[in-house]
């Protein structure tokens, strides 16, 4: 590490033993088969049984072995915070770095903490290498030489039951934002809302299962036509990103992640355009955009055919059924990034509507969904304070700004 790297590190203490990842833990990197341990997944939510609509890896041998006990942070940076302590044995892909802490220097639960704190994500960022921020990794070796802070055994121990105090109210909001996602409308009654006749017997698993018989049938390569269109010189637009919850929206995570200093190769998105994150369709990234602007390279744009009206499309595609199949359709060797390429897209079977039905069902659900989306935004900033304070007030104890009464 440079000095400079070391002086611009908000982690920087001079209350408290300043050591290496490497020196306070032990990496993990046991091989296993997920017949043998349970997928697990590492989100936002920390380390947890693998998610639904997650799909299964190609490679199932190919994965790290996690015991309770040990700290787990996924080394790609458009996984910012997905790390922390797992309280079960079980597996993850192995673009996860696994560590045991060792006892004696660091409390499991201080590392939990610290690893999801914004000052680590930041510094975990910069250790990092790759083409842009979306491709961009930290592997083991290079994490093991970050400094962290390294206070007493018993003030890890307070500072940590402190953290957990938070965590436990930032987890009901969690469930809180479950319970309104379960409320949002699902496919079958999109479709149930044309009232016109029954549906057509159609294979379970398809996601045309159920439509009304009126209906046309049709796949995505038909009607959506990919954008090649890329910044260039002139980039026409700030930096968008796609939340699973809200869809398209402005980049607001600036700090620790940003674009590429080069965006010349960024894809462009129009509004109007379906914009999808190839590698996180199974978790609801895609939606039609509102706004211009550009987004990773690795993302895709599609122009909407007039035969579909884009509020449909846009609800059609973000609901239960369709994530679900997303997650059926995609491939790779790592969990909980499953891509889903342009050719099995291209292939998905699609509902067509009459035009009238299909307006008729979006105004409906932008209503509903309206009121769900307004609720879930106001969960989210207040699960975002409460993220950001957790990190503050981790930050001012290892730097001995205040002391745990």
């Amino acid at each position: 590490m440079t000095a400079q790297a070391v002086h611009e590190s908000l982690l920087e203490s001079s209350a408290f033993v300043m050591a290496p990842i490497g020196s306070i833990v032990v990496e993990r990197s046991e091989k296993v088969g997920e017949t043998e341990f349970r997928p697990l997944s590492v989100g936002k939510r920390g380390v947890t049984p693998q998610l639904v609509g997650v799909a299964k890896s190609q490679t199932e041998g190919d994965r790290k072995l996690v015991r309770a006990g040990d700290l787990v942070i996924n080394s790609r940076s458009d996984r910012r915070g997905a790390s922390g302590l797992a309280h079960q044995n079980g597996s993850v892909s192995v673009v996860y770095s696994v560590m045991t802490p060792k006892p004696e220097l660091l409390v499991a639960e201080y590392g939990h903490h610290l690893f999801r704190s914004t000052a680590f994500q930041d510094e975990f960022f910069r250790w990092g290498a790759g083409i842009v921020d979306d491709l961009w990794s930290t592997n083991f070796t290079r994490m093991s030489r970050i400094r962290v802070p390294l206070p007493p055994l018993e003030v890890q121990r307070s500072l940590a039951a402190r953290l957990d105090d938070v965590a436990a109210m930032i987890a009901k909001l969690d469930e809180l934002t479950d319970v309104l996602r379960a409320r949002a409308v699902d496919t079958a009654a999109l479709f149930r809302l044309s009232g016109n006749d029954t549906g057509r017997g159609e294979d379970a698993q398809s996601p045309l299962a159920g439509i009304p018989e009126h209906w046309e049938r049709t796949k995505f390569g038909y009607d959506f036509t990919e954008s090649t269109e890329r910044n260039g010189d002139n980039p026409p637009g700030p930096l968008l990103s796609i939340s699973e919850y809200r869809g398209v929206e402005l980049n607001m995570r600036a700090e620790g992640q940003q674009a590429s200093l080069d965006v010349s190769s960024y894809r462009v998105v129009r509004p109007g355009q379906l914009a999808a994150n190839m590698m996180w369709l199974n978790h609801g990234g895609l939606g039609v955009s509102s706004l211009t602007g550009y987004t990773s390279p690795d993302y895709k744009a599609f122009w909407i055919s007039p035969r579909f009206h884009p509020r449909y499309v846009h609800h059609l595609f973000r609901s239960p059924r369709y994530v679900d199949y997303f997650g059926t359709i995609g491939t790779g060797v790592r969990p909980n990034a499953q891509r889903v390429t342009k050719i099995a897209l291209d292939m998905m079977p699609v509902p067509l509507p009459p035009m009238d039905e299909q307006i008729s069902i979006a105004d409906h659900l932008d209503e509903v969904t309206g009121d769900i989306d307004h609720m879930l935004a106001k969960v989210a900033r207040l699960r975002d304070l409460l993220v950001e304070r957790s990190s503050a007030f981790l930050l001012d104890i290892v730097t001995n700004k205040k002391e745990i009464l």
